[in-house]
């Protein structure tokens, strides 16, 4: 063609091709940056997990396989996890939805985008806990077999390794009569006990209500609130009748892997939650309150992370906890204290003798009848017996949870099996830690707990 261009009419063809791929991928890629921003919030759940997880089982629990550790998650086949601890980074693919975790000495992981600024955390010293240093128990037969018992020896080995006990403790009046570890585990491993950090949170509340610097009529709690979430009240927040709008359900996107893995600051998120309804009416089971709980205290006490530890792990002397916060320096009071069973016992210990330790009062005098009471005249929730971040054995209709048992006893329960028994009349406290999200691990809890009983006699 004069004064233009000839091209072979295979390069036409060709140009022709590639303007048709282009205009296809420039879609395809719309299609996808479309499709993923769309899922980003719950593909950062899946990372935010990862992240945390890996952070933790090594930084704080000292263990080499975070996969097998804690409970599974659904992208698994497309994570990657790098580092550990400092930090610790999880993506889908390599690139997508990066997560990162921190490690702090004394406080554990946290995510956040930028390393969060903890403060220094109290040291903790050995001395105020017997338990630390207490030799392991002389063998007792009964004991032993109970402990069998629980860690599925009689059962098949499948079924054993679902039922995945790592841990039984036991206390009699204060001393340490039966101990046993799974392999890998040990006296000094620190083991996660999910929801049973909301009983301990209730300790910490405990602590300043003794102390004076809240109430249980406390209201008005976030300066935020204008409406009718103004009335929510401190003993609303442990009881879970806030109604604060929730859904516990432990999947991606919903508000309490939200919370865990995508807000930095808990607490501001589940405050920012509508009623769905009228406080102090329905009880509901919430991780929410809890965090949101923990927020208040941290505010009004001005130590932010380091309120766990200057409240109680260190009167308590208990050296290998630890309670990770946000990035907003709130202790995720609902889910992530760290202790050795040992330490998890002591615990116990010191809610079976009403808040006092090493002679100090350090509970309001009736606190603990309090946390187990269940009032009768609330909406009650899926979970049986809940008070105040403990649960009791009798029910408002007379009726018991576990008729096995004595009609005083209470317990902190966590996630795949975490149970800690309390038996004021025996004067017994039973930690169980475990890894049991295949296997109902309640029945060989209390038969555990029944069976000591009748080995103590």
């Amino acid at each position: 063609m004069p004064g233009g261009r000839c091209y072979h009419p295979l390069v036409r063809t060709l140009r022709r091709t590639i303007a048709v791929v282009a205009v296809l991928v420039l879609v395809l890629i719309a299609a996808f940056t479309g499709v993923y921003l769309q899922q980003q919030p719950i593909l950062l759940t899946g990372t935010g997990y990862a992240a945390h997880n890996a952070c933790a089982v090594t930084e704080v629990a000292g263990r080499d396989d975070p996969a097998s550790d804690l409970p599974s998650n659904p992208l698994v086949p497309y994570l990657r996890v790098d580092g550990a601890g400092d930090p610790t980074t999880a993506s889908l693919l390599g690139a997508l939805a990066r997560q990162r975790a921190w490690f702090t000495e004394g406080f554990g992981c946290t995510l956040a985008r930028e390393r969060p600024d903890l403060g220094a955390a109290s040291v903790i010293e050995a001395g105020a806990n017997p338990l630390t240093d207490a030799p392991p128990p002389s063998p007792n037969p009964a004991l032993q077999a109970a402990m069998a018992g629980a860690f599925g020896d009689n059962l098949p080995e499948g079924r054993a390794e679902n039922l995945g006990t790592r841990a039984v403790v036991i206390l009699e009046d204060g001393e340490l009569v039966a101990e046993r570890y799974a392999d890998g585990f040990d006296a000094e491993t620190p083991q996660l006990g999910w929801s049973m950090s909301k009983s301990v949170a209730n300790l910490l509340t405990g602590v300043l209500v003794e102390q004076g610097v809240v109430s249980l009529d406390d209201d008005h709690l976030r300066p935020e609130w204008t409406d009718d979430r103004a009335d929510i009240t401190v003993e609303q927040l442990l009881r879970m009748t806030s109604g604060l709008e929730w859904d516990e359900t432990y999947d991606l996107g919903t508000p309490i892997t939200r919370m865990l893995y995508l807000e930095e600051d808990m607490g501001s998120y589940v405050a920012s939650l509508p009623l769905e309804h009228e406080p102090g009416t329905a009880q509901e089971y919430s991780s929410g309150n809890t965090n949101l709980l923990c927020s208040v205290l941290a505010e009004r006490t001005g130590l932010g992370a380091d309120l766990p530890r200057q409240l109680l792990l260190e009167p308590l002397g208990l050296t290998s906890a630890t309670f990770e916060p946000d990035a907003a320096g709130t202790p995720v009071c609902s889910s992530y204290l760290w202790a050795t069973p040992r330490d998890w016992a002591a615990i116990g210990q010191f809610a079976l003798q009403d808040g006092e330790w090493r002679g100090e009062q350090l509970l309001p005098a009736d606190w603990m009848d309090r946390s187990v009471e269940i009032l009768p005249d609330i909406e009650p929730t899926d979970v049986p017996g809940y008070g105040m971040g403990w649960r009791g054995n009798l029910l408002p209709d007379g009726n018991l949870r576990w008729p096995e048992l004595p009609e005083d006893t209470f317990d902190a329960s966590g996630h795949d099996g975490q149970k800690m028994l309390v038996v004021p009349s025996e004067g017994l406290v039973v930690v169980r830690m475990g890894f049991t999200p295949a296997e109902n691990a309640d029945a060989s809890i209390v038969q555990l707990v029944e069976d000591a009983i009748a080995a103590l006699g």
